[in-house]
């Protein structure tokens, strides 16, 4: 993360958060939202958009040199993006870094009620199709709790990610 005086942090939270693949909840309201369809969801076709559209806020962690270092890293195969899309324009998403069997999501942003939360459902659907084993979110908000979020120990984190990153998964 970009901290106030421009340098980096690495930060690893324990408790850590993470979305059980399994266990993921999606709240009676967004089921109606998905039922009637109005976002289509994209992978990786905005991908620089949606990391600065995540880092348009009061406060960011989101600095330039980390918009450059996650571009890259999607260059490289390694960062992706789940858009949700409505009337061909960029409504909402998430973007986060894939390896083997975890996906380590970053940051999400909405523009339009519930698209960041179609993008989320869209991302867990392709994890779960794709047999990966682990959603990382780092922290846990209110926001992610009504999708099941929990925190795990560290322990419990690295037995998970091990578990994880010994699959052969692919996000596209």
């Amino acid at each position: 993360m970009a901290m106030e005086n421009g340098e980096i942090a690495w930060f690893s939270p324990d408790p850590r958060g993470i979305i059980l693949l399994d266990a993921f909840h999606i709240p009676h309201g967004l089921k109606r939202a998905l039922k009637k369809g109005v976002f289509e969801i994209r992978v990786n076709t905005a991908f620089e958009e949606v990391i600065r559209a995540c880092g348009e806020r009061a406060e960011t962690w989101i600095s330039e040199e980390i918009v450059e270092s996650y571009v890259n890293l999607h260059r490289l195969g390694f960062a992706h993006s789940v858009e949700a899309w409505l009337d061909n324009e960029l409504a909402g998403g998430l973007y986060g870094v894939s390896l083997s069997g975890a996906f380590f999501g970053e940051s999400m942003f909405h523009r339009v009620t519930d698209a960041s939360k179609v993008a989320l459902v869209g991302l867990v659907n392709r994890l779960n199709e794709r047999g990966f084993h682990l959603l990382d979110t780092q922290f846990v908000t209110s926001h992610l709790k009504i999708f099941g979020a929990v925190e795990i120990s560290r322990s419990k984190y690295l037995r998970l990610l091990k578990q994880a990153l010994a699959l052969e998964c692919k996000f596209v």
